[in-house]
């Protein structure tokens, strides 16, 4: 029987390191592992400052505690003996994690899910052939997921409905936000709604109606800020005074003329991203992008730490 407090990370990236935070932070025992040696050598020290980040918001208590429970394993095999979960953060292609799946399911205790991060790849394409493949599930998180929450659990076809039950209470029990994809589909829930709002901006940018700044303005000072603590059902709920149905005889003329003109797949082309990155000003240098990202990060702990003050008491 797998421990109920012991997790395997395979993958010690952006998201497998932010992962190695959430679980560590709940009080699980993390064995992190990479096949790349530099990857895994400076993974104990960004996951600290991660921890310590986070403990100076109060969202962690005992960041060295934390710290302490997370190990780094020598192999594969190690990184997942006596885990009741298994999440696989490796490169994002089929062939990639049909191979590191075979080994998993080998691997790892009968007992445990095994939970890929893939942000678009369904289950069914690399876990047809394997003997356990009723515990293989995708548990799609957010970058970073230990400040951003949801996490969408999508099984294939063949996984049984108790182990996307248990993933539920397990992600849940470690303060993540799980939701379940009930059939597959491509990028799954979020980035289908990602996908969406971005072919709108770069159709509204390319087409000279907004600056990409106004654009991102219109998202952080705007919509976004309902959208942080309200889904879109909620918000439109609110738009009318008779709720959803009267929001919807009121406004649906509109959203079906602009339904009836998507914007295509040539947003994406090669001319409006030249002219997106033009009217941004460039691309930003390597250590810019990195500064901005922790910057990012610092604004994500201070919401996270703001959204848990605000949270109804029990």
């Amino acid at each position: 029987m797998a421990a109920s407090g012991a997790v395997g990370i395979v993958g010690a990236g952006l998201i497998g390191r932010a992962w190695a935070v959430v679980f560590a932070r709940a009080g699980w025992s993390v064995r992190l592992f990479d096949t790349h040696a530099a990857t895994l050598a400076a993974a104990p020290g960004l996951i600290r400052t991660a921890l310590d980040d986070l403990a100076r918001h109060g969202l962690v208590a005992d960041p060295a505690s934390a710290m302490a429970r997370v190990s780094l394993a020598p192999d594969l095999a190690t990184a997942v003996a006596d885990v009741a979960l298994v999440q696989e953060n490796g490169p994002e292609t089929v062939d990639a994690k049909r191979a590191l799946f075979a080994e998993l399911d080998r691997m790892a205790p009968p007992d445990a899910i095994l939970a890929s991060s893939t942000s678009a790849i369904v289950a069914s394409l690399f876990t047809e052939d394997l003997p356990g493949r009723s515990r293989c599930l995708v548990a799609h998180p957010v970058n970073p997921p230990h400040l951003v929450p949801i996490v969408e659990l999508c099984g294939a076809p063949w996984t049984d409905p108790a182990a996307i039950e248990r993933a539920r209470a397990l992600y849940a029990s470690v303060d993540q936000v799980p939701i379940t994809v009930r059939k597959e589909v491509e990028g799954f829930v979020l980035n289908r709604l990602q996908g969406a709002l971005l072919a709108e901006a770069f159709r509204l940018v390319g087409d000279g109606v907004v600056s990409p700044q106004d654009l991102d303005a219109t998202i952080k000072d705007g919509l976004g800020l309902r959208w942080s603590f309200m889904g879109p059902f909620e918000t439109i709920e609110l738009n009318a005074p008779g709720g959803i149905p009267d929001y919807c005889a009121r406004y649906t003329g509109f959203y079906r003329r602009v339904a009836a003109e998507p914007a295509p797949p040539s947003v994406y082309d090669a001319e409006t991203v030249a002219q997106l990155v033009g009217a941004w000003g460039g691309t930003p240098s390597a250590e810019a992008l990195a500064a901005k990202g922790a910057w990012r990060d610092a604004r994500l702990t201070a919401l996270m730490a703001h959204k848990r003050d605000q949270a109804p008491k029990p």
